[in-house]
């Protein structure tokens, strides 16, 4: 039997929120390859439409641009009702800062329409693997961009992660118009972490340029950064040993 008939593929009115992990097809998972492979129409972002299309050859594209997340997912479903195999694609996984959210909230107007989310590698374990072993214990994932987020809900979250010693993982930490923002976060981390907590960045992961550092918080402050890296700071025991940044797990006699 079809791998594709198991899981439903042939089942018209169904959509694949699938996530494309950060870029390079080699760290996209077995199951988001055979889904892309198998469907009609593969809907997304347009950066993350170009990183996918030499792959998939012989597949209808449709894009939006940014700020247009619920045009795309509204796209989706009117393409999905046509009868059409549907993948809507995100970076990394579809069900962190993804558009799994997001294509439910909109699906609940199209109810003859099935999802299922296919996870993906998020920038948090991609850029994690570059750097080392940095989130080997407790962590937690925030974005900077105020775009659908109050920057007071951002802050507040940024002091208590701090505070409670978490290593914590930033993405979107800047943009044009958000150009001090990691500067701004780093202050305020500043407030419960020490200058010398090891911390790293990763930019372009899994893409043509990546490029890793290893650093520390006081020399992060100033550290200029763009959309497309993910930046990582330690808890209170991270350590940089040869370059890498890691965090230890709690083992006894290492």
């Amino acid at each position: 039997m079809h791998w594709f008939s198991q899981i439903g593929v042939y089942i018209l009115n169904k959509i694949w929120v699938v996530g494309i992990g950060p870029g390079a097809y080699e760290l996209m998972t077995i199951k988001a390859a055979n889904v892309l492979r198998e469907c009609d129409v593969i809907i997304g972002y347009t950066v993350y439409v170009d990183l996918v299309r030499e792959h998939f050859p012989g597949k209808e594209f449709l894009t939006t641009p940014m700020k247009k997340e619920v045009d795309r997912c509204v796209l989706a479903f009117e393409e999905a009702q046509k009868g059409k195999r549907v993948a809507m694609i995100c970076s990394g996984d579809a069900g962190v800062y993804g558009m799994a959210g997001l294509m439910y909230e909109v699906g609940v107007n199209y109810p003859q329409v099935e999802l299922e989310i296919v996870s993906g590698v998020t920038a948090a374990s991609g850029g994690a693997s570059v750097l080392g072993a940095p989130l080997i214990h407790d962590f937690c994932l925030i974005s900077l961009s105020d775009l659908l987020t109050p920057w007071e809900k951002i802050e507040a979250r940024l002091l208590h992660a701090a505070q409670a010693d978490f290593v914590i993982c930033l993405y979107n930490p800047s943009s044009k118009k958000r150009h001090d923002y990691l500067q701004k976060a780093c202050d305020l981390m500043l407030r419960y972490k020490s200058g010398d907590t090891v911390c790293g960045l990763v930019s372009q992961i899994g893409r043509e340029g990546e490029q890793a550092e290893v650093t520390t918080l006081r020399e992060l402050r100033d550290t200029e950064v763009d959309m497309f890296t993910t930046v990582f700071v330690g808890n209170s025991q991270t350590k940089n040993l040869d370059g890498k940044m890691v965090t230890p797990r709690g083992y006894k006699n290492v």
